[in-house]
């Protein structure tokens, strides 16, 4: 594998015209997406900019408490990964600035102050949710030069000149990409090649108005928040997992020891945990799929060389083994397809942008007979009449999460028992952006809209409801695979309760 020795530039785009303010105090790093020290394009940058200009570090590490979905949920992994972000930084050369948001549009503002002093800003170039509209409303008003950085995945995913329609294509077009050379990799400890010294103060109108501090005073803050007194919505509870770089770390490391030697076949069987629940840390950026890649390849005792001529097929590419390559296909090919469609499309999250194949048989069987149909909050509290899908929604309003294959199924019965496709979707979006933790992704994205279609085939026989969309049932499911302790796990009395911590 090749590291950087700088960020290449297919990784770095500039948000704004503006010149490298030269008498600036600091070079900044807006951390917003990528929330991690380790193997961080976005930050290496940073560092780069500093060096070049000999200014200091300031890390800047906000939340918002005003976006979709903002939950005690979200907020307390978020929170949880600041403070290993806030110790990480505090052992290196650059300083670090936390700021959450106490009350709604408390930040309004405060970027453009903090770029005030700056010398050029950098930050993080994620194409979902938010941080596109995020960076085009606030690019235009920093008075110095403004970046996004692109630390998302293996191939850059700006690299792209077209958008991928089917899973194969990318696979085989990524594939090709790294036969020919492995994109380089950011490096490990960006940090530790930060050569200026820490900053001594912030201006004090930043610290009189909106309350920020350095370092061990701001770990000291995130120390005593209590999640619970922010304006969020506290009817979504944490679940048993923590956030942040630390644990991500060690979720890794256990999945690699436990369950990457059975993964491809225990990833769907309802009853086994055969997942690697590295996804909520993928989505927060605790964790680099760079990192996770190294991982694997180092517990497989794998290297460029064992590569196989491009194929397009899941496996026999990687020549890792059966699991490993399993593996190696969600990241590196159901993952980055997620980022290319909407890091490309605008509407990725519209019902208009699927295939015109799957608009057409949905519309030809919209008004068919629905057996069952539900509302949103007969959906919510698991109030349907099937044992196996109240389940899968009680696991996910408990645990932040529906285990691999039965989410599938849990999108296809939406789409059953619902009044119109559109119905569906946007029930399935309401669910799965609030209570699941790796949810407002580009991958829950492309999970939900495959429900729908995307990514897929037409399929027969065509069916009523879903005409030549792919179908499951909770019955198929069952006679597959052994599901009545799951049932009983998730199965509670309680519709609507939630694990505490």
């Amino acid at each position: 594998m090749r590291f950087a020795d700088t960020v290449p530039s297919s990784r770095i785009h500039p948000a704004n015209s503006r010149e490298i303010n030269t008498s600036g105090d600091y070079v900044l790093y807006w951390m917003t997406a990528f929330r991690r020290t380790s193997y961080n394009f976005a930050l290496q940058r940073g560092v780069e900019w500093a060096n070049r200009l000999g200014k200091p570090l300031l890390v800047f590490d906000a939340l918002r408490c005003n976006y979709r979905w903002a939950s005690d949920r979200f907020h307390r992994f978020i929170v949880e990964g600041m403070r290993d972000n806030a110790q990480a930084v505090m052992g290196s050369n650059a300083s670090y600035c936390a700021y959450v948001e106490p009350a709604a549009n408390h930040a309004h503002g405060l970027i453009e102050e903090l770029s005030k002093q700056a010398c050029v800003v950098v930050t993080d170039d994620f194409p979902c949710f938010f941080h596109p509209t995020m960076i085009r409303m606030v690019a235009p008003r920093i008075p110095c030069s403004l970046e996004i950085v692109d630390s998302n995945t293996i191939v850059p995913m700006r690299e792209w000149d077209r958008t991928f329609t089917v899973a194969h294509s990318y696979r085989r077009a990524m594939q090709k990409v790294v036969y020919d050379q492995l994109p380089e990799f950011p490096a490990d400890k960006p940090l530790d090649r930060l050569e200026t010294t820490k900053l001594a103060k912030l201006p004090r109108e930043l610290t009189k108005t909106y309350g920020l501090k350095l370092d061990s005073d701001s770990l000291e803050h995130l120390n005593r928040l209590d999640v619970s007194a922010l304006p969020i919505d506290h009817s979504v509870l944490p679940t048993e997992e923590t956030g942040g770089e630390v644990e991500a770390r060690k979720v890794l490391d256990r999945f690699i020891r436990r369950r990457l030697a059975t993964y491809a076949e225990d990833r769907n069987e309802p009853e086994k945990a055969g997942s690697s629940w590295l996804s909520p840390y993928l989505h927060f950026g605790n964790i680099s799929p760079h990192e996770v890649f190294l991982a694997i390849t180092k517990a497989t005792g794998w290297s460029p060389e064992k590569l196989s001529k491009p194929n397009g097929k899941m496996d026999g590419f990687w020549n890792m083994g059966p699991d490993a390559e399993a593996f190696m296909d969600q990241l590196m090919t159901w993952r980055e397809i997620g980022f290319n469609m909407c890091v490309r499309e605008p509407n990725y999250m519209r019902y208009e942008s699927l295939p015109a194949w799957a608009r057409e048989t949905l519309a030809d069987h919209a008004a068919d007979h629905r057996d069952h149909v539900y509302s949103l909050e007969q959906f919510e509290k698991a109030a349907t009449h099937d044992p196996l899908w109240n389940a899968a929604q009680r696991q996910l309003v408990r645990e932040g999460r529906i285990h691999n294959y039965l989410r599938m199924l849990w999108g296809k019965k939406i789409l059953h028992w619902t009044e119109s496709p559109q119905d569906a979707l946007r029930i399935m979006i309401e669910l799965n952006n609030k209570y699941a933790l790796d949810g407002r992704n580009p991958n829950s994205y492309s999970g939900i809209f495959w429900v729908l279609g995307r990514y897929d085939r037409a399929w027969g026989p065509e069916r009523p409801i879903f005409g030549k969309i792919r179908y499951m049932t909770s019955e198929s499911t069952a006679s597959k695979y052994s599901v009545k302790n799951y049932i009983r796990t998730y199965g509670s009395d309680g519709l609507f309760d939630q694990g505490k911590r």
